[in-house]
Parts: structure tokens; sequence; C-alpha cells
């Protein structure tokens, strides 16, 4: 929960315990409590905004047990578990899938052959007796098995609120290029485009949410109202019928609609000129335009600042996960990552497998390969200028 009484709060230790905000100082027995930079509502919210911020900041924090509806298989309790104060991770989940003989193609017969699904689902509450884990598969079968960290979720109300026409425009921009970076937008079934998740499959906040309420905890709701397929063929949990009101689903959203993008400072000509000079603008676009009706008043009309084209991406073989079915994303298609808050992450990529920007830069291929490339032809200052720059976002 987010830490906004005051700049600076001194209490005592016994008090406040081990607050996860919290540093040693100012004296024996005392803890210091910042603000979390992370964890803000966007500026210019009004009384309202911030009220429903609170509400939902609240939500996001609650640990659900079976009683609640949690189970019979899930993978974390809260939302917090894999989006801590905001942030990223610490939490992933697993995904699996079958391939063909390239290592990368999903097979045709996923349902027969992973009858619960394509995401790992160990834990088990409300009488289930077995977990959705990756099974055991006999040559010449291969098993995929990737990991997705959980994003941050700081900054998704500016990803909400760019305008359709702005994402299709920049797909048109890149395609009449001629270029080796051409996006596409995914288009659901629905026909809106999709712009959550790592693969862009869902086109708004409230269906996000609903989703990984269900899909993560098994907190089912009206959006969502069905249990996940487990190996016990358990329908209905502790709970009995659906666990939550749509009225939790579009709090929690609306929380998540409300974080501020965290403020940047020193961002450097020379580190911008980099960035630029190697390409990455090309698909971590600085600012895309967002609707003038928004429904949160200080976000429409606005330039957001997402360092992203919200766009997918070919991103080649060695990052392909094997996973299909979440719109029109391919095995290999990724949807741009936005570059925000990257001073409070420790690894990146969807996976968390890079430990540093400069790797991350490094293991770009498909469409990236050419930034990656003329990154690597720099000198190590223009390469550390470039970093900084990224860092600082």
């Amino acid at each position: 929960m987010s830490a906004r009484l005051s700049p600076v709060l001194l209490s005592l230790a016994v008090a406040l315990g081990a607050a996860s905000c919290g540093e040693r100082g100012g004296g024996a027995g005392l803890t210091v409590v910042r603000d979390d930079p992370s964890d803000q509502p966007i500026e210019g919210a009004t009384a309202e905004d911030q009220r429903l911020f609170d509400e939902g900041d609240r939500l996001f924090e609650r640990v659900y047990r079976p009683s609640q509806g949690l189970g019979p298989v899930f993978i974390q309790s809260s939302c917090r578990a894999c989006h801590g104060a905001g942030g990223r991770g610490p939490g992933s989940v697993t995904r699996m899938t079958l391939v063909g003989d390239d290592g990368v193609s999903a097979r045709a017969d996923l349902a027969h052959r992973l009858p619960f699904g394509t995401t790992a689902r160990p834990q088990r509450a409300a009488g289930a007796t077995r977990g959705v884990i990756p099974p055991s598969v006999l040559a010449p079968e291969r098993l995929l098995v990737s990991r997705r960290v959980g994003p941050a979720v700081f900054g998704r109300g500016w990803m909400e609120a760019v305008s359709d026409e702005a994402i299709l425009a920049e797909e048109a921009r890149q395609s009449a290029s001629g270029g080796a970076v051409s996006g596409r937008a995914n288009r659901l079934a629905d026909g809106r485009i999709g712009r959550f998740g790592v693969k862009a499959r869902v086109a708004d906040l409230d269906t996000f949410s609903a989703e990984a309420f269900q899909g993560d905890m098994g907190l089912t709701s009206p959006r969502v109202p069905t249990e996940v397929a487990n190996p016990d063929g358990l329908t209905d949990d502790l709970r009995p019928g659906v666990d939550l009101g749509d009225e939790v689903v579009r709090a929690t959203a609306g929380y998540v609609r409300r974080l501020a993008i965290p403020a940047r400072s020193g961002l450097s000509a020379e580190g911008r000129r980099r960035y630029e000079q190697a390409g990455c603008s090309g698909c971590h676009v600085p600012s895309m335009a967002t609707r003038a009706d928004f429904p949160v008043a200080a976000m429409a009309g606005r330039e957001a600042a997402l360092y992203s084209d919200l766009l997918l991406h070919d991103m080649g073989d060695a990052l392909a996960d094997g996973i299909v079915g979440e719109g029109l994303a391919t095995e290999r298609e990724w949807r741009t990552a936005p570059l925000l808050g990257m001073r409070f992450f420790r690894s990146f990529l969807h996976d968390g497998r890079a430990r540093s920007i400069e790797e991350a830069i490094r293991l770009h291929g498909g469409e990236g390969a050419g930034a990656a490339a003329a990154f690597e032809a720099m000198s190590p200052a223009d390469r550390a200028a470039l970093v900084d720059f990224v860092r600082r976002l």
C-alpha cells in the first residue's frame, strides 16, 4: 500500500514493523518511511480520482482466502504478489506449450494434449488435490516451458488512454517506411485493439483486472464467471457462485488506471541522440496521443510518454515462447514494452532473462536486430549514454 500520508514520517519501529517501504535511520528504534515514487496517483487527479485511487489501492493489496473464493487452482493470492506496490514482480507466471520440430511453432493439438490450458497454476485450495503444472511429454513431442514476469502496473492508464487512431497511424507509418521494423496492432475478436499483456491480448483495464482475478487467483466475477479448468474437474470453490462483484473489478482497475508514470529526471540530450541513432524510437516511440474523450479528464487529449508504439513486433526465434491464441500474436511476436520506471527493475524482457538494460538490448532479434547491431557498433561512451537515458525513463 502506498505511503502517501507525508513525505517523511518518523514512528516507533514496534508500531511500524518491517514496513516494505521503510529504511532504518533517524536514531535507534526509529524507522524512516518514505513516499513510494512508483505508487502515486496521476498529476492533476481530482478529489474523486484520489478517492477511487485509494479505494482500489486497498483492494490491490488484499490477500484473498479460500472462503472468499480463492482457488480451486491459482498462482497467487493477491494482486501485489505479482505487482508489488505497483511495480514489477516479484511474482511470475509459468507458460507451457507443445512445439514442433523447429522448437518454436505451436502444435495444432494443444487442447487435447494440454486440457487445462497453457498456464501453470500450481497452488490449490477449496478441495483441489492437484494443481496445473507442466506435464511429462514423451518424444517426439516437445514441451516448451517459459516464464512471464509480472509487469509493473504504473502508467497503464496512459496506455488505455491512447487513441486507436494513434496506434493505427503508427502502424501505417511503419508499414509505409519499408524498413525492417513494421509492427501491427493486435486486433481482437471483438474488433478492439489490444494493448495490455506482453502480447497485447486485452483492450481495457476492467477486462484485464477481471481476467487476472480469475486466471491468477481463481476469483470469478460477472465478467469472467467460470472457474479455470483443473485436473479435479471442480467447477466451483468454497464461495458458491460468482466470487467478486463487478464493483471490486472496476475499483481495482480504477486504481491501476490512475497510477502515474514515475517522475523522470536527468534525461540527457546526448543520451536521447544515441537512443534515436540506434533506432530504439522505431518501436519505443516516445509519446502517443490520448483520446479526447477518455473518462479520466487529467489524461484526456494529452501526449502519453510511454516509449512504446503498443504494436506487436516479431522479435525472432530466441525470444519466442511458442504461445498462440492471444489475439493475432504469433509465437515470435511481442507488444513493445513501455519504457516506464526502468530504474525500479532488476531484470528485463518478458521473462526477466536479461539482467541489465545493455543485455536486454543485445538480446533483441527479429525486427529489433537492427537496433541491437547499431548499439553494438557504438563506442563504449555512446552505449553508456544510451543506457543511462533508458534507465532514467
